[in-house]
């Protein structure tokens, strides 16, 4: 019996599952400039979660906890199990485009006497009128963020990363959270969150001139051991779906200053047609209204200020009179928060339409260092400078 334990193990250790479609065979890379999970194509299921240094625990226990994390992440995002006594969950699915992304929060450079090298980046967000955060399910030392085209692989990754923290961390919030699976549409499409709008129509791109200098640091920057990272802001947003569905379809898009149906302005056109903000109707009045949501997050507003949004939705259930618990994991990525998420956010809490159908519950802000080369950990600059 002994013998056959052994011999399972090795299959394990050394043999990846084959994946049965081209969903399941997409990989990402672990050992890229940039973690996966930043321009990686949305992904079918995501959880997020933050995790505390325990009592007693320090540099040198957050040092082997990024090493056992980063060979766990690597050895799953290639589609092997992440350890001899893996539980076995994903064993007949390929990587599914599993991603696993890690980040540092405020309070982890005081829990390991780094306080030195925090960014001044990771200053507290300020307060918003719109928030009502919840402590317990904000922030955290450590932030994990796990995506894939399969539920299982994504959950298969999240029990792995639990079960690596051990006697280091503890958890302190886990979210989860899930976007349209890669082929239900007839063609690829921007996103539709569960007001059921089209959303991500303005988000930079990879191929435009500036998206390295708006979301990555640069390998020169301040500090060192950020090169090419980017910082997370991540919200848990959620949407007063009740509200929301008892406007008509034309009010839902005068609060979006877009067309539900294809996500192109009020103001004519396709979904990526500029919009128009100075064009009026017969009455004089504007097509795009001034509180408009898709108005006053516009870069064009806000001195250029622009971010990569890639959020998850969510549903936690329904409260006791039928509410339901639901909305969109927001995350959302940039060089500098404060020239990011913050100026936008402001503009917003001052009198965006939405803001009545939208609640703002939790939030964190971390830095994500650059994707490790080959053997190194995530984080390893910075625990060992």
């Amino acid at each position: 019996g002994g013998a056959g334990g052994t011999v399972l193990a090795a299959s394990l250790e050394d043999d990846a599952p084959t994946p049965l479609s081209s969903i399941g065979s997409a990989t990402a890379s672990f050992h890229v400039k940039h973690q996966a999970g930043i321009t990686t194509p949305l992904q079918a299921r995501g959880h997020l979660a933050a995790f505390d240094l325990t009592p007693g625990a320090g540099r040198t226990e957050a040092a082997a906890l990024l090493r056992r994390w980063s060979a766990a992440a690597e050895r799953m995002m290639s589609g092997r199990p992440p350890a001899a006594d893996d539980t076995g969950i994903a064993l007949d699915a390929g990587p599914s485009q599993l991603t696993v992304t890690f980040g540092f929060g405020r309070t982890f450079f005081e829990r390991t006497g780094l306080e030195k090298q925090r960014p001044a980046a990771l200053d507290p967000l300020p307060d918003f009128s719109s928030d009502h955060l919840d402590p317990k399910r904000s922030n955290g030392d450590l932030w994990v963020q796990i995506g894939a085209d399969d539920a299982l692989v994504a959950f298969h990754a999240l029990r792995a990363i639990q079960r690596e923290a051990g006697k280091a961390a503890r958890l302190r919030w886990q979210m989860n959270g899930f976007n349209r699976t890669p082929g239900a549409t007839s063609s690829p499409m921007t996103a539709r969150n569960l007001m059921g709008q089209v959303d991500g129509t303005r988000n930079p791109k990879p191929t435009d001139e500036n998206f390295e200098q708006r979301i990555f640091l640069p390998a020169n920057g301040e500090p060192e051991w950020m090169a090419h990272g980017s910082y997370a802001v991540v919200r848990r947003i959620r949407m007063l779906l009740d509200s929301w569905d008892g406007l008509s379809p034309e009010e839902q898009e005068r609060v979006i200053g877009r067309k539900k149906s294809t996500g192109a302005p009020l103001t004519g056109g396709t979904e990526t047609t500029p919009m128009d903000m100075e064009a009026t109707d017969s009455k004089g009045e504007l097509i795009v209204p001034a509180n408009a949501h898709a108005r006053i997050s516009t870069p064009e507003t806000n001195g250029g200020a622009a971010m990569l949004r890639r959020p998850f939705s969510f549903h936690d259930g329904f409260d006791s009179d039928g509410t339901p618990d639901a909305g969109l994991l927001f995350v959302c990525w940039q060089a500098d928060p404060l020239r990011g998420f913050v100026p936008v956010q402001r503009k917003l809490d001052r009198g965006d339409a939405l803001s009545a159908f939208i609640r703002h519950e939790s939030s964190g802000l971390y830095a994500v260092p650059g994707g490790p080369a080959k053997g190194e950990y995530v984080g390893q600059r910075l625990l060992e400078s």
